[in-house]
């Protein structure tokens, strides 16, 4: 679904609209606008990838829910950003009892941004504009899912998400081409039971979704 400029990311959107419910839909489109809005004034994604947010970020985003359990309702996203996985993932869930999505970022413009999207498309969100290191213990009991996009490196990221790691959360982290190198670095310092999924929105690009993680013992 790599989109190349409007008509590439026009027929990316086409097809998102085959695969959704006809109000997620409505959702992804509002939060696509508001998106393009707020870019003028907040750095909120790389601007390169503007023309293409329909399959650079909303498609890559959407693509989390196919490795995840059909019944998950509460997801924590860390270090949301411009909103995706996020807010994609919430307008998703939306029409699921119980919807219940935690977006943590601590940039108060970029948090401004998220609170002013799950308001317009009607989002099940919560944002939490703190670091992630403040909230993850209050957050980690009953989450099904923790996800981060393009956050930190693997090593890194597992420290952040470890308190929902252990608290039974599934990690879903979609990673780039280095995604086997980081892997392979954060052996080095854990025992993971995890597996690499390939990306539907980007060949070179994964999907890493992680069951448990423990520190290794020195």
């Amino acid at each position: 679904m790599k989109g190349t400029g409007a008509g590439g990311d026009d027929a990316t959107r086409a097809t998102v609209e085959g695969l959704v419910s006809r109000e997620t839909f409505r959702r992804l489109d509002l939060i696509a606008e508001l998106l393009r809005k707020w870019q003028k004034t907040i750095n909120l994604v790389a601007p390169a990838t503007l023309p293409d947010v329909w399959s650079r970020h909303i498609a890559d985003s959407l693509q989390l829910i196919n490795h995840v359990p059909a019944d998950v309702a509460r997801w924590v996203d860390l270090g949301s950003g411009g909103g995706f996985p996020g807010l994609v993932i919430a307008a998703v869930l939306a029409e699921r009892p119980g919807a219940d999505v935690h977006l943590v970022e601590s940039d108060t413009r970029k948090s401004a941004f998220l609170r002013e999207a799950a308001r317009v498309a009607e989002l099940p969100v919560r944002v939490h504009a703190q670091r992630i290191e403040q909230v993850a213990q209050t957050l980690a009991p009953g989450t099904q899912v923790v996800s981060a996009r393009a956050l930190a490196p693997l090593p890194k990221l597992l420290e952040l998400a470890e308190p929902f790691l252990s608290a039974g959360a599934l990690g879903v982290f979609p990673k780039g081409r280095d995604a086997e190198r980081e892997l392979t670095e954060a052996r080095k310092g854990w025992t993971l039971e995890c597996d690499l999924r390939a990306s539907v929105s980007d060949r070179e690009a994964r999907v890493l979704l992680v069951r448990s993680a423990r520190r290794s013992s020195k």
